[in-house]
């Protein structure tokens, strides 16, 4: 009798031990499955086109920005420094068309943005619909941003692109995204007027063309030269709302005279410096004002 109860015992336990490894077979099956299905749905994903439509709604834009955020981060881990100097050209190109894509979405907001402003500096008292955009848009470093004179635009978060691509690509591209994350801290100008000290804009020159003696083989030099000799043409003659010279008397400004003898001083053998020297000389003979421009060759 005992011996019956001892085999009844044994075959249970086997019975229910081949049972618990069914179902753990099972699972391990469904959890696969699972798993296969999820990266399958994930590799059928398409973003959607980077030209604009009025279909596209800011959360299809905000997810496209998001998969290529994330398609990014996987390449750029497994590429050498010089195969992310191509992924961050692409970068730049996509994220810009879905950006201004968003911009034209979003013109009537940004036509209104500043009858927002409170009596606070740079205070917002923000719709509820504008503010839930403007979290959406934080999510793939992008604001709303008031470049002034009424004018707003979405665009991205000064250093975001930085924060990608920093010590994943070679030394010229680094130092070219940060120094561009560092320009686009403020505002440079609006209508004609710039909005940075003309101190901050000597020294953004110079930067640029360190930046261009130090790297000049690199693929970015037309890149950076562009930069340059934009900020040395606002340098040297000004803006239509913030001259350095007074054209009825022909004379430099005193605060333009006192930031070229700054630069003249600071940095001597500078191109920058040269410039400056040319136009205060210029001026100094009397040159008349519309022959100034000719006068200085501004493009390296």
């Amino acid at each position: 009798m005992i011996r019956k109860i001892i085999a009844v015992g044994v075959l249970s336990l086997l019975i229910f031990s081949c049972k618990k490894e069914a179902e753990k077979a099972a699972e391990g099956v469904t959890a696969k499955d699972s798993i296969a299905k999820t990266e399958v749905k994930e590799d059928l994903f398409k973003p959607i086109d980077t030209a604009c439509s009025p279909n596209n709604k800011t959360e299809d834009y905000i997810t496209a920005l998001q998969w290529y955020r994330a398609k990014i981060n996987k390449e750029i881990a497994g590429n050498s420094p010089a195969q992310n100097d191509k992924v961050y050209d692409d970068y730049v190109k996509i994220r810009t068309k879905y950006t201004d894509c968003l911009n034209g979405l979003h013109a009537d907001i940004l036509d209104k943005y500043t009858d927002y402003h409170t009596r606070e500096p740079d205070t917002y008292n923000l719709p509820a619909n504008v503010k839930k955009i403007a979290g959406e848009l934080n999510k793939v470093g992008l604001e709303f941003r008031v470049m002034g004179e009424r004018l707003t635009e979405i665009r991205s978060l000064p250093g975001y692109d930085y924060s990608v691509f920093k010590n994943k690509v070679t030394p010229d591209y680094d130092g070219y995204i940060l120094q561009l994350a560092k320009d686009n801290k403020e505002n440079y100008a609006v209508n004609g007027g710039l909005m940075i000290t003309w101190e901050e804009l000597g020294d953004r020159l110079i930067a640029w063309e360190n930046f261009i003696n130090t790297y000049p083989k690199s693929p970015l030099i037309k890149r950076a030269k562009k930069e340059y000799n934009d900020y040395l043409l606002d340098y040297i003659l000004g803006m239509d709302s913030s001259p350095t010279y007074d054209r009825t008397e022909g004379k430099l400004m005193d605060d333009t005279r006192e930031e070229y003898n700054r630069i003249i001083k600071k940095y001597p053998n500078s191109n920058t410096a040269k410039k400056a020297k040319e136009l205060i000389a210029a001026f100094d003979a009397q040159v008349p004002v519309d022959q100034i421009e000719e006068k200085i060759n501004l493009r390296r």
